[in-house]
């Protein structure tokens, strides 16, 4: 690790690796979730970019409910209308994203902060649409879409594709809540079949802490940190990238039970997830 007092990305980006200072660490345990600067450099971005086109344009084949409008749940139609473009699992319907620099500099950074034994549990691509107010990411906890397993390690690494920012809906955090129970959620439209968004409420007097970050920053945070995002009311997109890593026995676990974080999975498997936190 460096000191807190080295900051830029060019210094912290050492080939496959970007070094995490004990400060983000410590911000890390301490609120859920930290914010790391210059992860990838602008040249390093072309790759994502032409992927995360590809998808949008609908030159790569997803399966079903993998592409949908996060905020419906619609699936299968025309997706200039969505007002918030979700492509789960792009690594396995393009298999030459597998293995790119951020993937590589993603599991660096979740050894660093969560320990040995971290692999990819599942990778997304969120758009929100520019002029959609109502491209909101209600509050929720991960937690509340997973199993419960003994080894909850897990890093999810957020990668602005674009400056995010309040105006286009950038992520926000109430700081500490992974140290609580996972929360109630429920199906944000009818039940998981309909929409597999699941939603929470903040508590009378509870204030979230947005954070805005540029295209390559990446923000990292754990299972149990609530979270959400506000509309989009700028006239650009907001395009993340996002890779999360939990521990093999717990992948292992998922793959066992059937859950592999795609939007087509069996319903009785999500009802069976969300069953463990009723």
């Amino acid at each position: 690790m460096v000191s807190e007092g080295s900051t830029t990305g060019d210094e912290r980006r050492r080939g496959d690796d970007y070094v995490v200072t004990p400060e983000e660490l410590e911000r890390f345990r301490r609120d859920g979730y930290v914010h790391l600067h210059g992860v990838m450099s602008e040249s390093e971005m072309k790759v994502i970019d032409d992927a995360y086109e590809a998808f949008l344009r609908r030159q790569i084949h997803v399966e079903g409910r993998d592409f949908n409008d996060m905020t419906t749940g619609e699936f299968g139609t025309d997706p200039t209308s969505y007002a918030i473009v979700n492509v789960m699992l792009p690594r396995k319907y393009l298999p030459s994203l597998q293995g790119n620099l951020f993937e590589r500099r993603a599991a660096s950074i979740a050894r660093q902060l969560c320990g040995d034994g971290m692999v990819i549990d599942f990778d997304q691509l969120l758009a929100k649409q520019p002029f959609r107010d109502d491209a909101v990411f209600a509050w929720h906890q991960d937690q509340a879409y997973w199993i419960d397993t003994p080894d909850r390690r897990t890093a999810t690494c957020w990668l602005a594709v674009d400056d995010s920012t309040l105006a286009n809906g950038c992520m926000q955090f109430l700081p500490g809540t992974q140290h609580e129970p996972v929360r109630a959620h429920r199906p944000l439209h009818g039940d998981r079949d309909a929409s597999h968004t699941l939603v929470t409420d903040l508590r009378p007097g509870e204030k979230t802490t947005p954070v805005e970050i540029k295209r390559g920053d990446i923000t990292v945070h754990c299972e149990g940190v609530l979270h959400g995002s506000g509309g989009n009311t700028s006239a650009s997109r907001r395009r993340a990238y996002i890779v999360a890593f939990r521990s093999s026995d717990t992948v292992q676990e998922e793959r066992r039970l059937g859950f592999t974080h795609s939007h087509n999975d069996a319903q009785d498997v999500k009802e069976a997830v969300d069953g463990l936190h009723a």
